[in-house]
């Protein structure tokens, strides 16, 4: 049970026992409704001012069920609610350094493999204008931009790919790659790790063959599955990724932007 299950139903059982307590109190001790509610609280909370005690044998015998019952769901409101606190931050760390994990992916090996199968795929123009991204794009844009490449059917085309320079350009970011995946952080994003995987499993693939120039028609249909899977899974994560950096580092962005392997008039020389 998670933290904010816990806290929902420790607060579910606290406010059970206010509306025990209040009209408890009002009925045995004929307190007002006010006195009554802040009563139930100071017992459960075993704050008890002194100001208000009961003195009816009814009034007694609900204090003892309040005070057996209500303090340690007091303590586990309280308890649950800080630790769901600390969760949420230490999640937020979390993400935030994984998204520098990222970037440095992006920045070393990432960009530089989309564009080179954005150059071989055959269906490219079909998503083109869909992933020119400006620094006007709203959350809703990216959104749509992301539902689109996951609903697109990547089509790099393995004939038209120097396989030989594919394998020694991965071969040579292998290293990169498992360094990346030792970072215990990496599994709280599902979409990076199977991303990386797939580059490791492409990566394999090719080291197998001797000799990829000779390879038959089911053995590049087998590879293409690969390749185009590793493809469209650095095209969503890079959609993200883009939208991490112009929400959070917009000069980070500025340059991601200019360097777009989608955009034909892309470029990092900035004229305006």
């Amino acid at each position: 049970m998670n933290f904010g299950l816990r806290l929902r139903v420790f607060l579910a059982i606290l406010v059970g026992l206010m509306v025990i307590g209040t009209p408890g109190f009002m009925i045995t001790e004929g307190l007002t409704f006010t006195d009554s509610l802040y009563f139930s609280i100071v017992t459960v909370a075993t704050v008890g001012y002194g100001d208000i005690s009961p003195v009816t044998a009814g009034g007694k015998i609900l204090s003892i069920f309040l005070i057996v019952t209500g303090v340690g769901t007091f303590l586990g409101v309280v308890a649950n609610a800080t630790e769901l606190i600390l969760s949420k931050e230490e999640h937020k760390m979390r993400m935030e350094k994984l998204n520098m994990v990222i970037g440095s992916f992006y920045s070393e090996a990432g960009t530089e493999l989309l564009r080179f199968f954005v150059e071989h795929d055959r269906s490219v123009d079909k998503i083109r204008n869909a992933l020119v991204i400006t620094s006007a794009w709203t959350k809703d844009q990216f959104a749509a931009a992301r539902q689109h490449v996951k609903d697109h059917e990547f089509l790099a085309d393995i004939e038209m790919i120097d396989l030989n320079g594919l394998r020694t350009s991965l071969h040579e970011k292998g290293a990169f790659f498992l360094r990346l995946l030792e970072n215990p952080s990496i599994f709280d994003h599902e979409t990076f790790t199977d991303l990386l995987r797939a580059f490791l499993h492409l990566k394999e693939e090719l080291r197998y063959r001797d000799d990829i120039s000779a390879l038959p028609e089911t053995d590049l249909g087998h590879l293409s599955g690969d390749l185009n899977r590793a493809y469209r899974l650095l095209v969503i994560q890079w959609v993200d990724h883009m939208k991490y950096l112009k929400d959070h580092y917009p000069y980070l962005f500025s340059l991601a932007a200019r360097t777009n392997p989608f955009d034909r008039t892309s470029s990092v020389i900035i004229t305006e």
